[in-house]
């Protein structure tokens, strides 16, 4: 009989310490599931946020590639004008009447012109008129007002024209605001006047490495106005 009773007691005894043993083993296993829960929350959540920085990044770049100014080659000698700078207050207002004609001028200077390649390699500056206006002449340090189409002499491919922007160009002829071709040869050009210049790399941007535009150039160039002083 305490033999049976010895036992009873060691099988509770086994049941206690089995069932401690089996409470340690949980609260160990849910240790390790916290462990490795977090562990995958926070590769999830890392994950997470590099996409999100890649989209907003991505945009970012887009919308700033799209404020830069026109990297198109102008008739000036320094760079294209920052977008930010003081507008010009010889400029016509954006929606101003496009092109601004003088009075009397010939109708054909309301249609942007086509300019063809030129032939062999200019040596010299060479003037052409191709309308003859009647209005004031330019003189060297006048402030004058232009519609232009520039393209490469040898192929014709246009780089640059003021009637894209549908804003004619207001710049001041004989001081070094532009390259020696446009310094030259609008000097002594009647107002409503179209005129070709056919431009050597010499007077134009060089043919230097570090050249904006190299080689010969062929403008056409209106003459819309002189801008008072």
């Amino acid at each position: 009989m305490s033999g049976q009773v010895k036992d009873q007691t060691e099988a509770r005894r086994a049941t206690k310490a089995e069932r401690r043993e089996a409470r340690v083993a949980a609260a160990r296993a849910a240790k390790r599931r916290k462990i490795v829960y977090g562990m995958l929350g926070t590769f999830f959540g890392t994950i997470l946020l590099i996409g999100f920085a890649f989209v907003v990044f991505k945009d970012g770049g887009d919308n700033s590639a799209a404020a830069q100014p026109n990297a198109s080659a102008s008739p000036g000698t320094t760079p294209a004008a920052d977008p930010n700078a003081p507008a010009d207050p010889n400029a016509p207002a954006p929606d101003a009447k496009f092109p601004p004609l003088p009075p009397g001028a010939d109708p054909a200077l309301g249609t942007k012109p086509v300019v063809t390649k030129g032939e062999g390699t200019p040596k010299e500056l060479k003037v052409t008129t191709l309308i003859q206006g009647k209005g004031a002449t330019v003189k060297s340090g006048d402030n004058i007002t232009v519609n232009y189409v520039g393209v490469k002499y040898p192929t014709g491919e246009q780089f640059d024209a003021s009637w894209d922007s549908k804003q004619a160009y207001p710049v001041t002829i004989g001081v070094g605001q532009v390259i020696p071709g446009w310094d030259q040869g609008l000097v002594g050009v009647k107002v409503g006047s179209r005129v070709q210049l056919d431009i050597p790399s010499n007077l134009a941007y060089g043919d230097g490495p570090d050249s904006r535009l190299p080689g010969p150039l062929r403008f056409v160039v209106d003459v819309l106005g002189v801008n008072p002083a």
